[in-house]
């Protein structure tokens, strides 16, 4: 069998176990259980849980837990070597998708280290 049809036949099978796992779900249920819930936390019934997010480490902290340089940091974070420059002297600060990145990079180093 040559590679491609193998490939499209995994690919095949792979779409099979996700629609499988995605038709166990009733979604209808779903959005009924979230309304109820929603419902009863306005009634006072019950409690939202919230998460506090830290601030991540500076940029240049982070690179360093990483080991890598500021060209492959700048891969992995998906902006250019110019702006990991910028945050690490303090000429600009990372905002919006960048924090969050950070943070990852921050709490779950062995994330990013897979991807190296």
């Amino acid at each position: 069998m040559p590679e491609t049809a193998k490939t499209k036949v995994d690919q095949n099978h792979v779409t099979k176990t996700k629609k499988s796992k995605m038709s166990k779900r009733d979604i209808g249920q779903e959005i009924l259980e979230g309304i109820q819930y929603t419902k009863a936390y306005k009634a006072g019934k019950k409690t939202l849980r919230a998460r506090t997010l830290t601030q991540p480490s500076s940029p240049q902290e982070i690179r360093a837990k990483l080991k890598v340089s500021q060209s492959a940091f700048a891969g992995l974070m998906g902006v250019s070597l110019r702006t990991v420059q910028d945050w690490e002297q303090g000429r600009r600060k990372p905002s919006g998708p960048a924090v969050a990145l950070l943070r990852i990079a921050d709490q779950k180093p062995e994330i990013f280290s897979d991807l190296t």
